[in-house]
């Protein structure tokens, strides 16, 4: 099947004028066969014709970083620290166990936001509750492949017991509960690698390459150096993207002091051998200069996630000392419980905003280039397809997203890349194409049911809430020890602060 865009226009995030004249796109198949006054010569009679007049073509937008198995738990949390609000978000108790049919639905409703609003790829470091399990790996990879949406799952699991993964709690526990955090976790590095054969041997490549793996150790403090090593080896063999969550919070960073002999998570890693160009390090916050060089030497990506950095207080990120630095950054809602939406239209405007507090120096403040440069390019190297995704030219595969710009976000039309940027919010995406499959068009999922997916959605985790309330009921226990945890962190000297402010709370 063809398809001919007439008479759009291009974006163009090189040079001043924003976007192209309008002119033709011919996808054939699954990629841009041709771009410009040929394509209609090349087109074929049966294609398909989309009016482009008075609307932008672009590349389609790529989420880098997300959680997918909280997706229908947003708004459930106040704003909490990431410590505190992972003893709610991911308890590993028996009772939250999904179903394959809750871990279908809760993926597909969040492709229905992402492909509404013009997102055509996402990076899924998906958790599992109390472990993966072949059968909802699988629910989840048919999810994707069934929504049309591209996607890169890894299985973001630890290995080593709690106790191990977070300072001062040793001190700070009774001794039966120290003991309970203490215990190795039953599902060990051999299960866990036997999980990732299922997933690459089963999905890596499927849907002609629209599904893939990826790769995760959740965070370097919470593996055992054995298992960091066998995973960064499949990531090399299989060339899969390898995410990593670093120094997203000042707790994080004492850590270091604490178990790695005064070393911050990314020399840690970097010391290990296993910085590499694979590496997604997410959120990077509270980074030092040190870090900064050794992630700029590996050639790793850095994921931003605004919104969830806010929503948890984790702090700002120093984006202007990584972009001095070339390193790439590309763009994440994170979980939809941290987020609250899966917009990255929002994710873009909070990126080229919360940026201009970090000094009065308004020259290094974000460009709404550079915020697309992520949004687009950025996350087509995230994920190992800068080659394929991010451009619109002859042979790129055919991810699209088509913006009327004759709607109040682009009227009257002053600058398109900052209208883009801090103007626009989804609602002015007409058309998203994933692999040359046009999978949302004139407001309507082609791929999927909305009113039949949002009612079982609503049906089946309303009769889940119980056992999230049995689950936030079992977070009490621990709730005082994790305070004093977070509190004895907050007020220790790192040598920097990320936080907008004072630098925290004291004793």
């Amino acid at each position: 099947m063809s398809t001919l865009f007439r008479g759009v226009h291009l974006l163009e995030l090189d040079g001043d004028r924003g976007m192209s004249p309008a002119t033709d796109v011919l996808v054939a198949g699954e990629r841009i066969a041709a771009v410009g006054p040929d394509a209609a010569a090349l087109a074929p009679a049966d294609a398909r014709v989309i009016d482009g007049h008075g609307k932008l073509l672009m590349p389609g937008l790529i989420n880098a970083h997300f959680h997918s198995p909280v997706n229908h738990m947003k708004g459930r949390l106040d704003s909490l620290p990431l410590e505190i609000f992972m003893l709610y978000e991911s308890p590993a108790l028996e009772a939250l166990r999904p179903t394959p049919r809750e871990a279908y639905i809760r993926t597909q409703l969040a492709c229905a936001e992402m492909l509404k609003t013009g997102v055509t790829a996402v990076q899924d470091d998906a958790f599992f509750i109390p472990e993966p399990t072949a059968d909802i790996i699988d629910a989840v990879m048919q999810a994707y492949a069934d929504s049309g949406i591209r996607v890169s799952l890894a299985l973001d699991e630890p290995n080593l017991p709690e106790l191990d993964k977070l300072p001062f709690l040793k001190e700070l526990l009774p001794a039966d509960l120290r003991a309970e955090l203490a215990k190795p976790r039953a599902f060990g590095m051999e299960s866990l690698l036997g999980m990732y054969h299922h997933l690459i041997s089963r999905w890596h490549g499927a849907e002609n390459g629209r599904l893939r793996a990826a790769v995760s150790c959740s965070a370097p403090q919470r593996v055992s150096i054995d298992y960091f090593h066998a995973l960064d080896d499949l990531s090399r063999r299989h060339g899969l993207p390898f995410y990593a969550h670093m120094l997203e919070t000042k707790l994080q960073r004492v850590l270091g002091h604490e178990r790695f002999d005064g070393r911050s998570l990314i020399r840690y890693v970097s010391d290990l051998g296993l910085l590499s160009s694979r590496m997604n390090i997410i959120h990077a916050i509270w980074v030092d200069e040190d870090d900064l060089d050794r992630i700029a030497r590996a050639g790793s990506v850095i994921a931003h996630n605004p919104i969830s950095n806010l929503r948890l207080g984790s702090g700002v990120m120093p984006f202007r000392a990584i972009r001095k630095r070339g390193i790439p950054i590309c763009l994440g809602t994170d979980e939809a419980i941290a987020d609250d939406a899966v917009n990255m239209w929002a994710v873009a405007k909070m990126a080229g905003l919360i940026h201009n507090i970090a000094g009065p120096d308004y020259e290094s403040w974000p460009h709404a280039r550079e915020i697309l440069d992520g949004l687009l390019r950025g996350g087509a190297r995230a994920m190992g397809l800068q080659d394929e995704l991010g451009l619109i030219a002859p042979g790129r595969l055919a991810d699209l997203t088509l913006v009327d710009l004759d709607t109040l976000a682009f009227s009257p039309l002053n600058d398109l890349h900052r209208q883009l940027v801090y103007c626009e919010n989804g609602s002015s995406v007409v058309l998203t194409m994933v692999a040359g499959r046009i999978v949302f068009d004139d407001g309507r999922l082609t791929t999927l049911d909305e009113p039949a997916l949002r009612a079982e959605a609503r049906e089946l985790f309303a009769a889940r809430a119980p056992a999230l309330r049995t689950a936030a009921q079992a977070a009490e226990r621990l709730l005082p020890f994790y305070r004093a945890m977070y509190a004895k962190a907050a007020a220790s000297d790192v040598g920097m602060n990320r936080w907008v402010g004072d630098a925290g709370p004291r004793h």
